[in-house]
């Protein structure tokens, strides 16, 4: 697989802080006994009576897992969670309810909202702490590999395989998503997520395991790759078309932006090219032709022509191939990592 991450990046992963727990429940016996039993054993607990409490709670905590009760007046608990996962600041955080509905329908809508287990009423506190044990090492997991990214400015996402769910995302990976593709979470962008899952399809295949081929977007002379880093866990339900749990799990992505503007800058000066015919020509090393290089500039395909001609005269040669071959070959000598 992929690299790992730098070692300051690493050491910022192995640093452990108490697990926050969002308990939320409007009885209050039964608050202050999974309070007591969750204090005992070292969690952070935040409270919650009701449903617009829980939601303001969650976004503000960022709780590392929440106990849910399901059955609340006014906003159920079943709403609640409909709104956590769809919220983009709290979609990856899991979900336990506490319910005292055995009903098949209503454990079916539990996991339909957006729960990942429940535990039934009347509350056992052993219980619960093993239920959120067997959830909370892919949510710390996950919460110190975000803590890492954002702070030595990585653009990151994590992405669920099987749904296609965007589960969340560094600042800066949210930026450049929007940027780049105009989406936002929990969309994952549809050219990102066929590529993670031929990635994941080329995985399963047998072969021997490698690199796995990266992706690459442009805006202008900016361009964005995306790095298939590793799995952080997940969903236990088969992928698409009953593929392993690779193709069903949570995958780390890490994004990198690279402008070329300072290719097009030393295009400019190993040719004497003004601004504009320097990135003329970088646009000719790219292969585009002059309608779409004056789509990208704002220009004329006869402006383009124009500029092209000057390019032409300066470089000494007198077609687009030899211009292009030329400038690709100085590139190359002064940017030795700089990709077509």
């Amino acid at each position: 697989m992929s690299p790992p991450l730098p070692s300051a990046v690493a050491a910022l992963l192995d640093q452990q802080e108490g697990d926050r727990v969002l308990l939320v429940d409007d009885v209050p016996d039964n608050l202050s006994l999974l309070h007591d039993a969750l204090d005992e054993h070292g969690y952070t607990v935040l409270a919650a009576t009701s449903g617009e409490a829980a939601l303001a709670r969650a976004a503000q905590g960022q709780p590392d897992i929440v106990l849910l009760d399901a059955m609340m007046p006014g906003m159920d608990g079943f709403e609640v969670a409909r709104r956590l996962k769809a919220n983009p600041a709290t979609a990856h955080i899991p979900i336990v309810f506490m319910t005292g509905l055995t009903e098949t329908e209503h454990l079916v809508a539990a996991l339909q909202a957006g729960g990942v287990d429940y535990v039934t009423k009347p509350l056992d506190p052993r219980a619960v702490l093993a239920r959120m044990q067997v959830h909370l090492q892919g949510a710390r997991q996950a919460r110190q590999t975000r803590q890492a990214l954002d702070a030595f400015g990585y653009a990151s996402i994590a992405v669920r395989a099987s749904s296609g769910r965007l589960l969340w995302q560094t600042p800066l990976a949210r930026e450049l998503l929007q940027l780049y593709f105009g989406t936002v979470a929990p969309q994952t962008p549809a050219p990102v997520l066929a590529w993670l899952r031929r990635c994941l399809a080329e995985m399963d295949d047998g072969t021997p395991p490698q690199e796995p081929q990266r992706l690459s977007a442009e805006l202008g002379a900016r361009r964005l790759s995306f790095r298939l880093h590793h799995c952080i866990g997940g969903d236990d339900t088969p992928g698409p078309n009953g593929s392993s749990a690779a193709a069903s799990g949570d995958w780390l992505i890490v994004m990198r932006e690279v402008s070329d503007a300072a290719v097009i800058r030393s295009l400019g000066l190993a040719f004497s090219l003004t601004a504009r015919e320097a990135e003329v020509l970088y646009w000719v090393v790219k292969g585009k032709i002059n309608r779409d290089i004056g789509d990208i500039l704002g220009a004329s395909p006869a402006t383009v022509k124009k500029h092209l001609e000057r390019i032409h005269a300066k470089l000494g040669v007198e077609t687009r191939t030899a211009a292009a071959s030329m400038a690709l070959t100085r590139v190359r000598e002064m940017h030795p990592q700089w990709e077509v």
